[in-house]
């Protein structure tokens, strides 16, 4: 499943670039790239697992940027 997220409060394209670098070591994520221009982040993981991997990208975000937000 490939998701388009919006990413709300994500200020700084070094963050963008550190997201993309936590969220992408996940072990199922095989996809993720995030676009600081357009606040958004692609994510793609298998269908089964998508909720709980979200959830860690979420976790992972966090760490880099305590102020964001994901829109899903």
């Amino acid at each position: 499943m490939k998701k388009n997220i919006k990413l709300k409060g994500l200020d700084c394209a070094n963050c963008a670039a550190k997201i993309e670098r936590a969220v992408s070591k996940i072990k199922e994520v095989t996809d993720c790239r995030v676009n600081f221009m357009t606040q958004r982040m692609v994510l793609e993981a298998p269908d089964d697992q998508f909720d709980t991997i979200l959830q860690a990208a979420q976790k992972a975000a966090k760490k880099v940027h305590a102020d964001l937000v994901f829109v899903v």
